[in-house]
C-alpha cells in the first residue's frame, strides 16, 4: 500500500514538475528525470520540524518525499548522508542578482520619453523578469552561503518597479523564475534620475506621497485624460507586497507612516540600526529584511584616532550584532538579507555572530527560510522540505549555525553545485602526534573547506601548523623551533579516525610518525550535548543614540510600562524661592514658589508645599530667576535637510518629515534654555516647504518632538537666494532669475491655488450620482497648491525670509491683492524703514539682534532694528537661524537694551512671548501664568546678563536639561567611551579586521545650506 501511494505521489508530482521545453534543440532531446535518494540524513523540514535518520526524495526540481523509512525507488540515485545535515536552502528578499549595472545617464531635467510620468525617479513600470541574467559567480558567492532564491529588483529610483523570485541555478532564465511579479519595490532616494527634482529626502517623501494621489486620481480619471505608463503600472504594483527601502531606523519609520496614509502595508528593508528606536519600530506592527553588514572595528589605539569616533558610532560598532536578537525579543517579524554586504562570504559568520549576541537558532532559520517566503506569499514554493516544494536545499557537515560547519553542496532547483567534496573525511579535533621520542598534542579545525592547526611543543610553546588534506592524504608541516621545520605526509585511516605516514626534519633526515586521534572532551570549546553560550556584554540602548542620551530605567515590569516611566521624569515639580519672570502683567516677582502638576502650572504664590502623595522634585531657586522658556522662531537644527531648491515652489515638501531627534544641538540648545523652535525650509525658492514646530524633547522620537496641534507654517523667500545670484542651486533655467520674476511667480501661483481651492470645494458638494450621471471628472489633488490653498483659507500662516524693503512692500502688495496675509517677515533687516507698512499689514517681525554686512543685500542692516520695530507696534522677536547662536538668545535679546533701549521685560519678551505670538502658541507658552503649560528655565542669574547659565530646562512639566546632571552625563560618557574604546583594542590584539576612524561631519544648517540628507 505504502508503495502505491508513494508511486501515486511521484505521477502527480512529476506531471507538474516536469518542465515542457518551448525552446528548439540542435539534435535529439535527452531530459533526465532522475530520482535522487538522499539517506541517513538530519533533515530541517522547516524551522519547526526537524527528522533524525531521514530520508529526501527530488526529482525534477521538486521535492517527492520527506521523511522517515521511505521506500527508495530502485532508478534512484542514492547519497548517503550519514552524519550530514540537509536545511531547505535560504531566500533573500532584497537582491539585485542578475540585474543590469545601473549607470547614470548624462543631466537633462526632463522627463523620460514616451507616454511615462513626469519624473524619472518613479519607475514602476521596470521589471524585473524582464532584466534578468544569470551570472554564475555571483550566484556563486550566494550558494556558498546557503542560498538557492533570491528576489531581485533594479536598486534604482523612489519607486522601482516589479521584483522577480529567481532560483539561482545554471538553467535558462525561463527555467529559473518562480514568480516574474513577486514584490513591488519602494524607497526615497532617486537613484540615478538626471532631473533635479528631487534634491532632498523631503523631496523624497512629497514625491512619492503625490504619486499615490496621482495614481488614484488616474485610476479613476484614465479613460478621459491621458494613457500614462508610469502611473498605469504603479496601479498594479499595488496589487504586489510592497517592499520598501529604508536602510535606516527613520527612514523605516517615514515608510511606515507614508503606508498608512495610503492604507498600505509595506515590508520595510532596514538598515541594521533597528535597535536605536527598538519600541518605535515595535510599535509599527510591520514585516522587516533586516541585514547583517556589521561594522568593522575601529583603530583607536592612537588615542586622538579615537578623539575623531563618536560615542555613537563606538556603541554601534559594539551593538549592531544584536539588532536582530533585540527584535526577536521585542517581537518583530523579521529575515535577513545579504544585502549591503561588501563581501559576501562573511554572511553566515554574521549571522553566526548575532546568535552569538542573543538571537535563537531557530529563530535565525526561520528568518532565512519561511519568512522570506511567507512575506511575498510563496511558502507553498520555497522556504522548507515538503512535498511539491522546489528541491532547495544545502547539505551541511553539522547544524549550520555551528562555527565550524560547512556546506558540502547547494541544490537550487534541483541543480546540484559542489563547493565541498562530501566524500572529504571532517578531521577536527584533538590529536596526538608521535614522531621518533617525541609526542606533541596537535588541535586540528577546520574553516570550511580549510584546515589550521596548533602543535602544542615543550615547555607550553605553540606552533602554529599548516594542513591540507586531498584524496586521504595528510599535509603536515610547523616549525619545531625557531629556525628549523618539521614537514609531514600520511595517509588517512577513517575506521578509526587516525594517519601514518612519514616525514622529514629541515637537515633531511627521514622519520616515521603517527597521528593517533583523541577522544576527548575538549573542555575549552561548547559542548553540543549541554550546549551554553557565554552573554555578551554590549551596554545599554540610549536615547537618543549617542552622547548625553540616557538609557532607560531598569524595571522587573512590562516594557511599555518600562519605557512610559523613562518617557517620564516627574509627576510634579516645585520650585521654590524663585524671581519669576512671568511676562504678565504682574511682571516680576520675587521670592515666589511655582508648582508644576501633569505639566501645567497648578499655583504661584510663596511656601507652597508639595503634597506627600505627589513624586515631585523640589528645586531650591533661592537667588536664582524663573523664565518662560525660550522661543526660536527661525532655527534650523534638527533636521536631516532643510532645502528642496529643484523648483521654484516646494509647499509640497514637509519639515516634519525629516526631523532628526539626535541632533546634539538639540541638547546644546536646552542647556541655553531653549524649549520650543519652528523649523524652516531653506531660501532656494520663492515659495519653500512647510515648517514644523518642535518642543526639544530630548530622548523622544521625531513625531514626540512635535508640537501638538500647531498651525500650520510655510516658508516664503525673497532676495538673492530665491533669484540664485548668490551661488545658491546656479540653475539659470529655473524661473525666476530675477526680482520682478519673484513677483509675477507669487501672482501665478496664488491665481492657480484660488481656480484650484474653487474646484476643489465646488466638487466636494457633489453627490456620487451627480459625478456618475454627468460624467464629472475628479480634480487631481495637488499637494502643492494643497498648501497654497491653506494659506488662502488662513489655515498655514507665511513666514517670508527678507531683506530689502521694496521686496517687502512687494510681496504686501501681492498680499493684498490676493487676498492672503505675510504672517511674519524674518531676517527684515531693513524692517526699520518698513514698520508703519508691516503694522498696518498686520505682519510680524522676526529678525537678527546685530549681523550685518555679510552680502550685498544686507548692508543697511542696523543693531536698532529690534527696538525701532518693537516701538512702532509690530510684535518682534529675535531668532537664531543657527545652531550656535540658538544657544546664547537670551544675550541676544539684551543687545535690544543697548541698541535702542528697550526695558529688560520688553528684551526678554523677544525671545519668549513675542515669538509665541507669532507662532499663534501665545495661549499655550510664552508667559508664566496659572494654567499654562510649563516650559520654564531656571537662571543662576538675570537672564538678560552675560553671566547667566542655565541650571535647569524644564518642558511640559518635565526637567530635559539639569546643569548637575549634564557633568553626571559627561563623566558617563566619557566612562562608555574608555570601556568600548579598551574593547576594541583587544579586539585588534586577537588580530580582528580594524579600520582607520574616518570624521564624519555634522551638519550645521542654515537658510542657503545644500545638504540633501539622501
Amino acid at each position: 500500500m505504502r508503495k502505491l501511494i508513494f508511486l501515486l505521489s511521484v505521477i502527480i508530482v512529476s506531471k507538474y514538475s516536469i518542465s515542457q521545453i518551448t525552446f528548439p534543440n540542435n539534435g535529439a532531446p535527452n531530459p533526465l528525470h532522475s530520482i535522487y535518494a538522499f539517506t541517513n540524513c538530519t533533515l530541517h523540514v522547516d524551522a519547526d520540524a526537524t527528522i533524525i535518520n531521514a530520508t529526501l526524495l527530488i526529482q525534477d526540481g521538486k521535492v517527492l518525499r520527506a521523511g522517515e523509512k521511505l521506500d527508495i525507488p530502485k532508478e534512484a540515485i542514492s547519497v548517503d548522508l550519514k552524519g550530514k545535515h540537509i536545511y531547505p536552502a535560504f531566500i533573500d528578499l532584497y537582491s539585485d542578482y542578475g540585474m543590469p549595472e545601473v549607470k547614470r545617464h548624462d543631466y537633462n531635467d526632463a522627463p523620460k520619453k514616451g507616454a511615462y510620468g513626469w519624473n524619472q525617479a518613479i519607475k514602476s513600470e521596470n521589471e524585473a523578469c524582464k532584466l534578468f541574467l544569470h551570472s554564475q559567480q555571483k550566484a556563486d558567492e550566494l550558494r556558498k552561503q546557503g542560498f538557492a532564491a533570491v528576489l531581485t529588483v533594479q536598486k534604482d529610483g523612489i519607486v522601482r518597479g516589479s521584483g522577480a523570485l529567481v532560483n539561482l541555478n545554471n538553467t535558462k532564465e525561463n527555467e529559473s523564475i518562480i514568480k516574474d511579479k513577486a514584490a513591488g519595490f519602494y524607497s526615497l532616494n532617486k537613484g540615478t534620475s538626471p532631473q533635479d527634482y528631487p534634491s532632498s529626502l523631503m523631496g523624497s517623501v512629497a514625491l512619492l506621497r503625490q504619486t499615490y494621489y496621482d495614481a488614484a486620481w488616474y485610476k479613476t480619471n484614465s479613460a478621459n485624460t491621458e494613457y500614462n505608463i508610469t502611473l498605469d503600472a504603479f496601479n498594479k504594483l499595488q496589487e504586489l507586497p510592497s517592499i520598501f527601502e529604508g536602510n535606516d531606523k527613520y527612514n523605516d519609520l517615514r515608510g511606515k507612516k507614508i503606508a498608512d496614509e495610503f492604507k498600505t502595508k509595506y515590508i520595510i528593508k532596514g538598515g541594521a540600526n533597528e535597535y536605536q528606536r527598538l519600541y518605535d519600530i515595535q510599535a509599527t506592527y510591520s514585516k522587516y529584511i533586516i541585514p547583517v553588514n556589521f561594522p568593522d572595528a575601529i583603530d583607536v589605539e592612537d588615542p586622538y584616532d579615537a578623539e575623531q569616533v563618536s560615542l555613537t558610532d563606538l556603541k554601534h560598532w559594539e551593538m549592531a550584532p544584536a539588532n536582530l536578537a533585540l527584535l526577536e525579543k521585542n517581537y518583530v517579524q523579521f529575515c535577513i538579507t545579504s544585502a549591503d554586504l561588501k563581501d559576501k562570504s562573511q554572511f553566515l559568520k554574521n549571522v553566526r555572530k548575532a546568535i552569538s549576541y542573543g538571537l535563537s537558532e531557530k529563530t535565525a532559520l526561520r528568518a532565512l527560510t519561511y519568512n522570506p517566503a511567507n512575506f511575498i506569499g510563496v511558502q507553498d514554493k520555497v522556504g522548507s522540505l515538503k512535498q511539491g516544494m522546489y528541491a532547495n536545499f544545502f547539505i551541511s557537515s553539522k547544524p549550520i549555525f555551528d562555527e565550524d560547519a560547512i556546506i558540502f553542496e547547494t541544490w537550487s532547483n534541483g541543480e546540484k553545485h559542489i563547493y565541498n567534496d562530501l566524500s572529504i573525511p571532517n578531521i577536527s579535533g584533538n590529536y596526538q602526534l608521535t614522531y621518533g621520542s617525541t609526542t606533541n598534542k596537535l588541535i586540528i579545525n577546520r574553516e570550511q573547506e580549510n584546515y589550521s592547526g596548533i602543535v602544542y611543543l615543550k615547555d607550553s610553546l605553540k606552533s602554529k601548523a599548516n594542513i591540507s588534506l586531498k584524496n586521504n592524504l595528510l599535509t603536515l608541516s610547523f616549525p619545531y623551533d625557531s629556525t628549523f621545520v618539521m614537514r609531514l605526509s600520511g595517509n588517512y585511516n577513517q575506521t578509526n579516525k587516525s594517519f601514518t605516514g612519514t616525514g622529514q626534519y629541515t637537515d633531511g633526515t627521514w622519520l616515521d610518525f603517527k597521528l593517533n586521534y583523541i577522544e576527548v572532551v575538549d573542555t575549552t570549546k561548547k559542548q553540543p550535548t549541554a550546549k551554553t553560550t557565554k552573554k555578551i556584554d554590549y551596554g545599554k540602548i540610549l536615547y537618543p543614540f549617542g552622547a548625553y542620551g540616557e538609557a532607560e530605567a531598569e524595571s522587573e515590569g512590562l516594557i511599555k510600562d518600562t519605557w512610559a516611566k523613562f518617557k517620564k521624569r516627574y509627576d510634579a515639580v516645585l520650585i521654590k524661592n524663585a524671581t519669576i519672570w512671568t511676562n504678565e502683567a504682574d511682571s516680576i516677582l520675587k521670592d515666589q514658589d511655582i508648582y508644576i502638576v501633569d505639566g501645567k502650572i497648578v499655583r504661584i504664590a510663596p511656601n507652597i508645599e508639595a503634597q506627600k502623595t505627589a513624586f515631585a522634585k523640589v528645586i531650591d531657586a533661592k537667588g536664582m530667576h524663573l523664565t518662560p522658556g525660550i522661543i526660536d522662531e527661525h532655527s534650523h537644527i534638527a533636521l536631516f535637510s532643510v532645502n528642496e531648491g529643484a523648483d521654484a515652489s516646494s509647499a509640497e515638501v514637509r519639515m516634519s518629515d525629516v526631523v532628526n531627534p539626535e541632533d546634539i544641538n538639540i541638547y546644546r540648545q536646552l542647556s541655553g534654555g531653549v524649549t520650543t523652535a519652528q523649523l524652516l525650509h531653506g531660501s532656494a525658492n520663492p515659495i519653500g516647504g512647510q515648517s514644523c514646530i518642535i518642543k526639544l524633547r530630548w530622548g523622544k522620537n521625531a513625531d514626540e518632538f512635535k508640537y501638538e496641534k500647531a498651525p500650520g507654517f510655510i516658508k516664503f523667500a525673497l532676495g538673492e537666494n530665491v533669484k540664485h545670484s548668490n551661488g545658491l542651486n546656479p540653475d539659470q533655467n529655473r524661473f525666476p532669475q530675477t526680482r520682478m520674476g519673484v513677483e509675477q511667480l507669487y501672482y501665478d501661483y496664488f491665481t492657480r491655488a484660488t481656480e484650484y481651492k474653487k474646484q476643489m470645494e465646488s466638487f466636494s458638494k457633489l453627490s456620487p450620482k451627480e459625478i456618475e450621471k454627468n460624467k464629472i471628472l475628479s480634480p487631481r489633488r495637488d499637494l502643492d497648491l494643497d498648501a497654497l490653498a491653506e494659506i488662502l483659507d488662513g489655515k498655514r500662516f507665511i513666514t517670508c525670509h527678507s531683506y530689502v524693503q521694496s521686496e517687502v512692500n512687494m510681496l504686501m502688495h501681492v498680499a493684498d491683492s490676493m487676498k492672503f496675509k505675510v504672517n511674519t517677515f524674518t531676517h527684515i533687516l531693513e524692517g526699520y524703514k518698513v514698520a508703519d507698512k508691516m503694522k498696518a499689514h498686520g505682519a510680524n517681525a522676526s529678525t537678527f539682534a546685530d549681523w550685518w554686512a555679510y552680502k550685498l543685500e544686507v548692508m543697511d542692516a542696523i543693531p536698532y532694528n529690534a527696538s525701532m520695530l518693537t516701538k512702532v507696534g509690530v510684535n518682534t522677536a529675535v531668532n537664531s537661524d543657527d545652531a550656535e547662536m540658538g544657544r546664547r538668545l537670551n544675550q541676544e535679546a539684551a543687545k535690544a537694551i543697548k541698541y535702542g533701549g528697550l526695558t529688560e521685560v520688553q528684551a526678554l519678551k523677544l525671545v519668549t512671548l513675542n515669538p509665541a505670538k507669532m507662532l499663534h502658541i501665545d495661549d499655550k507658552v510664552g508667559s508664566i501664568k496659572v494654567g499654562k503649560v510649563a516650559d520654564l528655565v531656571l537662571w543662576t542669574d538675570n537672564p538678560l546678563s552675560i553671566y547667566a547659565k542655565v541650571n535647569t530646562t524644564i518642558i511640559d512639566g518635565q526637567i530635559y536639561y539639569d546643569k548637575d546632571e549634564d557633568i553626571k552625563l559627561r563623566e558617563a560618557n566619557n566612562k562608555e567611551r574608555a570601556r568600548i574604546i579598551a574593547k576594541l583594542i583587544a579586539e585588534k590584539n586577537k588580530g580582528a579586521k580594524v579600520v582607520k576612524p574616518q570624521p564624519k561631519k555634522q551638519n550645521h544648517f542654515h537658510c542657503d545650506s545644500e545638504e540633501s540628507g539622501l
